[in-house]
């Protein structure tokens, strides 16, 4: 390391020291995380020419999974290794809600939370079984997860929250932590990423608290993908093969360009990020043809080699730097991601997983399929409707004033029916009335000034509307 990265580490070293609001754990990670940073020497670009394309031993498709066991008895004994990890560090402030973005209601005044809950109490009641459910908050999410959490005293799940390290931003002129120059409130400090699960998870005192009780695999993912549901046929496969991790993948559509990939590079499995992509190959990694698959972010772990890796200080996953500004103060906070930890397990593996199980909501668009006639919630899972041909969910592309989950409920007096769409845009001050559908390609534009409000059971298929004449 040069020597001037040398004496900024020592000088960061005393000035993150004097940081009383965080533990000696979270100041060794943020040093550490910061002089690899520093030290200029990680590669941050792949080798274009080294990349391979994985085989199917290495991304399994899923329908060559084995079936699960048909005793009742042997399903019990491989759900109870296992354990349900929800990434819940995230708040719906982008859908215009305070809190954590899982409290926010889905279908039915069902909440993401209370689903999950759901989910999870079904396998239970119906094996007998006791797979816990672990929330990894966010210092922004805690104390409202905490007070949430309360409701669900009676479910037949045991819930464990945690939370992921809390880093302070990093002042880009001097590399000094924001909060040593006065800035101690929310605004000085990050989440650095959910890649910081597993040191947390040990950090917490809940890894050997687990695998204490005998757990084996924990199932990791974004608590706003409704898809992420307990697959027993990928535990059996995990177990049954000695998988120290998978990562579900599924086919790219044009609208997935951006996610990451599984790679073979170096005789290791491998994600590829857009951001280690070199300028040249961008457009080439953003084609379908090349790379068919993308990243789900369900991920599975063996908590044996979690805690071996962690206790190593083995997980060195490429760092995201991303800008920020606070008060005019140019900040940086270094992240990782958890998908990224593949190449360091043994025996690591992705299954091509169907599209199913992926239905993130990232915004009010995607609330709107999902609250929808193309989906029915059983048990707590959202099931698609079979009445819907094409596989592929209509593009559904929403103006500003749909942005906030008010503003997008109080414009709907019922969600639209879209069993046969293919694709709706919606711009300006649109109303819909009760019991509307929508099929084919539907274009509503309401002029700048004017409302334009769709009547109760109109039908619009493959229409383009500037105005009420239009209707």
């Amino acid at each position: 390391m040069a020597a001037v990265a040398t004496d900024t580490i020592s000088k960061l070293k005393s000035e993150v020291a004097a940081l009383s609001q965080i533990s000696e754990n979270e100041k060794n990670g943020f040093i550490n995380l910061v002089s690899r940073y520093l030290s200029g020497t990680e590669a941050t670009h792949v080798e274009w020419s080294k990349i391979q394309t994985p085989t199917d031993e290495v991304v399994v498709p899923y329908d060559t999974l084995a079936p699960t066991p048909e005793d009742p008895a042997a399903t019990k004994k491989l759900l109870d290794k296992l354990v349900v990890l929800k990434l819940n560090g995230g708040l719906g402030t982008t859908m215009g809600c305070t809190g954590p973005k899982s409290v926010i209601e889905v279908r039915n005044g069902l909440t993401f939370l209370d689903l999950i809950v759901i989910q999870i109490e079904t396998l239970n009641n119906k094996y007998g079984c006791n797979v816990p459910l672990l929330l990894m908050n966010s210092f922004n999410t805690h104390d409202d997860t905490f007070k949430i959490v309360e409701r669900y005293t009676k479910s037949n799940v045991q819930i464990h929250t945690f939370n992921q390290s809390q880093y302070p931003r990093l002042v880009v002129e001097d590399n000094s932590p924001l909060p040593s120059k006065g800035q101690t409130g929310k605004d000085g400090w990050y989440p650095p990423g959910h890649g910081d699960v597993f040191p947390s998870l040990r950090n917490s005192g809940k890894l050997d608290l687990l695998l204490s009780q005998g757990k084996e695999y924990v199932f990791i993912s974004n608590s706003d993908n409704l898809g992420a549901v307990v697959d027993l046929k990928i535990l059996n496969h995990l177990v049954e093969k000695k998988n120290e991790y998978c990562m579900e993948v599924t086919p790219k559509t044009l609208a997935d360009v951006k996610g990451g990939t599984l790679i073979s590079y170096e005789g290791r499995t491998q994600l590829l990020e857009i951001a280690q992509v070199p300028d040249q190959h961008v457009n080439e990694f953003k084609s379908i043809e090349k790379f068919k698959i993308f990243n789900t972010n369900n991920l599975w772990a063996n908590l044996n080699a979690i805690k071996r890796l962690v206790e190593a200080d083995a997980l060195k996953m490429e760092i995201i730097p991303n800008p920020k500004e606070v008060d005019g103060i140019k900040v940086l906070q270094l992240e990782t991601a958890a998908g990224a930890a593949i190449r360091f397990f043994n025996h690591a593996i992705g299954i091509n997983v169907p599209r199913s199980r992926f239905l993130p909501v990232k915004a009010t668009s995607d609330l709107l399929l999902v609250q929808s006639d193309l989906y029915t919630v059983d048990n707590g899972f959202v099931i698609r409707n079979k009445a819907r041909k094409n596989p592929a969910n209509p593009s559904v592309e929403l103006g500003p004033e749909f942005k906030k989950v008010a503003n997008f409920l109080s414009r709907f007096k019922s969600i639209p029916s879209i069993i046969e769409l293919d694709s709706l845009k919606v711009v300006g001050d649109v109303w819909f009335g009760a019991g509307v559908v929508l099929k084919g390609k539907v274009t509503i534009t309401a002029k700048s000034g004017v409302k334009l409000e769709i009547s109760d059971k109109a039908v619009l298929e493959n229409k383009d509307i500037n105005g009420p004449e239009d209707l």
